[in-house]
């Protein structure tokens, strides 16, 4: 058994035994799982890939005069300013003013908020557009400049939800192309889509949020963050396999972070035709080995993780509970799988390369002693269901 304590300060001695999630595997097998869970002390995990639920408050600063703003836009992207005088939120999502969405099916959604915060985080100007109805104490009412990030106050990311524990996989059993979230799906069951890392992935590898809660240390897109709450839609009470890994969307994670501290490299918007716009992170959560039970959870692999396969023309968009089958990681990452006698080609949103560059440094970060780990203030609830929104009639049933 070791302690947050002990692992602290051995990094901060330069003698912590650091591995990725993907050396870790062939580290075991080759010393064996208890000789291993005594040498090493912490373990790397890394993503890549949009996600949706993302966005920052930024605070501008007051203008002379001063101005209550109540309506911003940002590059013509709308932010919502229903906060305070000079505080706003810009989610990932948000179109473009003007932008015509899926009116000229499918849309190319060519910039949005995630696209906004790219900019704002590769340091480039953008434009600042309010109004206001004012007031006697903030009397201006139309404002319309241009600032960078440094000219912020504060950039803070927080983001509702990241880090899926687990997802759907994408294929369209129809007879014509359809545009999602998880790219084309072309007809006839041609492709499939997928989005994880597998066996890098943070919660796939704490499957029972053992070390990851509330609190916890993140390597987010660069920066120092951290754990602030569940992440929306955490949904632990699910179907697992026998290593007691979830095999369909579970757990997930709020995060936050300074943008002002982030690598524009792992912060980019993203146009997904027909759907909309989100941004791609890259987040990187280091485990403490504390035992050797955390330790072999952390040897798990992509042949060994099971994602559910969805209709995306009926199942999905009907909320039906239905399930083609379930196709490994490894099998995912293979190119080509088969399904119901079928050849079918797979394609990720997510980028392996990219997390595995992101579990690197995290782990470059904490053998120099430049990265600490956060004990957890309360754990992430481990038997927690999902509620669907029924569409009633005002004090009817649905």
């Amino acid at each position: 058994m070791k302690t947050y304590e002990e692992i602290n300060s051995k990094i901060e001695s330069g003698k912590a035994v650091v591995l990725t999630a993907d050396e870790v595997i062939g580290y075991v097998e080759r010393k064996g799982l208890d000789e291993a869970a005594a040498e090493i002390d912490v373990v790397t995990t890394a993503t890549f890939g949009p996600m949706c639920s993302s966005g920052c408050f930024l605070n501008f600063g007051h203008s002379k005069p001063k101005m209550r703003m109540t309506e911003v836009w940002l590059d013509d992207v709308m932010a919502y300013a229903g906060i305070a005088a000079v505080d706003v939120y810009l989610g990932a999502t948000q179109l473009r003013h003007n932008d015509p969405a899926n009116m000229y099916y499918p849309g190319d959604f060519m910039f949005g908020g995630g696209h906004v915060i790219e900019k704002l985080v590769a340091g480039e100007e953008v434009q600042l557009f309010a109004l206001s109805y004012g007031t006697d104490e903030y009397p201006l009412k139309e404002l319309r400049t241009y600032v960078t990030i440094n000219d912020l106050n504060q950039a803070i990311m927080t983001n509702p939800r990241n880090c899926y524990q687990n997802y759907n996989v994408a294929i369209n059993c129809s007879d014509k192309p359809i545009h999602t979230y998880l790219g084309k799906l072309n007809p006839d069951m041609k492709n499939l889509t997928y989005s994880s890392a597998g066996q890098l992935s943070p919660l796939l590898n704490d499957p029972y949020y053992d070390t990851i809660g509330i609190g916890s240390s993140v390597w987010l897109a660069g920066a120092h963050g951290h754990v602030y709450a569940e992440g929306t839609q955490h949904a632990s009470a699910c179907n697992r396999g026998e290593n007691g890994v979830p095999i369909e969307g579970a757990g997930t994670l709020g995060l936050t972070g300074d943008m002002k501290k982030m690598k524009p490299e792992f912060v980019r918007g993203v146009s997904l035709k027909g759907y909309g716009v989100s941004l791609a992170l890259g987040i990187g959560i280091p485990i403490p080995i504390l035992n050797r039970d955390i330790l072999k959870r952390c040897t798990v692999k992509d042949s060994e993780l099971f994602a559910p396969v969805i209709d995306y023309s009926t199942a999905y968009p009907e909320r039906k509970s239905d399930i083609i089958c379930r196709l490994s990681y490894e099998q995912l990452r293979s190119g080509m799988v088969e399904i119901n006698g079928k050849k079918v080609i797979t394609g990720s949103l997510s980028s392996y390369s990219k997390a595995l560059k992101i579990a690197e440094l995290l782990k470059a970060e904490i053998s120099a002693g430049d990265f600490l780990l956060s004990k957890p203030y309360q754990m992430l609830p481990k038997d927690q269901g999902m509620s669907p929104l029924n569409i009633r009639s005002q004090g009817g049933q649905a």
